[in-house]
């Protein structure tokens, strides 16, 4: 399997229809829960609901797009999605959603935040699958532990990490996005202009007026993204990945890998894969 962060409109939304608003809490009355999934690869299709949500891949990659943004949630990352926004997301391995009435945390930007998984948020978000969103009562413990989950979550969202791409409803500039996802290892400007029928200085002026971002920066991200899926994933080596996302050399990927994510690849694709190995139960 093949994981990729492509911009909504030229992966998710292409296929899946708008599935409307889901009631996850199935007219109970609890405040908050969770939802485990733990099947074969799903595409949820493009919904909404009513309440807060924290996504968590315990194994593997979750892929979340809203209108706006396109966000990739490798191991040791959650994505906050508030409620409200339609998404569609796509999980690929075993992942838990934690479930927030949006009275519980209110003041919050209505876009995604991708955020970092500390040990905490991971060991507490494997813990509150005990609690289903769907279940008849609540109790006490269960409130004080969401209470405590929540404000943790809240304090996390001002560290967002940048695991995010923008979309556009620009025609040539999605054609450019998706052409640059598909081309990751051998790519340039030029190619991508003569592709989409604009000369470069226009792609370059419509690209930043699109999405408040260079191409440049677009693809820069867009490497290092596909990067953290394969380096979690595959079982690529090192230099593999490298030259899958247009590095010439280990070391160059490297430096990039590091002033992304803070830390190397080999670091990253132990420390990812432990965590999934403790996360395997709840």
């Amino acid at each position: 399997m093949t994981v990729s962060a492509r911009p909504a409109k030229s992966s998710l939304a292409a296929a899946n229809p708008d599935v409307g608003f889901v009631d996850m809490r199935a007219g109970t009355p609890v405040r908050a829960g969770t939802y485990l999934y733990d099947g074969a690869d799903l595409i949820t299709g493009w919904h909404h609901h009513d309440l807060h949500q924290v996504e968590y891949a315990l194994e593997g990659i979750a892929h979340v797009e809203t209108a706006d943004a396109s966000y990739l949630v490798p191991p040791e990352q959650t994505v906050w999605i508030p409620a409200g926004v339609t998404h569609c997301t796509a999980l690929h391995g075993r992942s838990v959603a934690a479930f927030f009435d949006p009275t519980m945390l209110t003041g919050i930007d209505d876009r995604a935040h991708v955020l970092a998984a500390t040990a905490v948020l991971r060991e507490m978000m494997s813990y509150a699958t005990r609690w289903p969103i769907d279940r008849r009562v609540s109790d006490e413990t269960a409130d004080t532990f969401f209470e405590a989950l929540i404000l943790l979550v809240r304090r996390w969202i001002d560290e967002e990490a940048p695991l995010c791409l923008p979309t556009s409803t620009d025609p040539v500039i999605q054609a450019a996005m998706n052409y640059t996802q598909a081309h990751l290892a051998d790519i340039a400007g030029r190619t991508v202009a003569n592709t989409v029928g604009v000369s470069e200085r226009t792609l370059r002026r419509r690209f930043l007026a699109a999405t408040g971002t260079t191409w440049q920066e677009y693809l820069h991200r867009s490497r290092l993204m596909r990067a953290t899926a394969l380096l979690a994933q595959s079982g690529r080596s090192i230099l593999e990945v490298a030259i899958e996302v247009g590095y010439d050399s280990a070391s160059a990927f490297g430096r990039a890998f590091y002033a992304f994510t803070g830390e190397n690849p080999s670091s990253y694709r132990k420390r990812v894969k432990a965590t999934s190995s403790t996360s395997r139960r709840p």
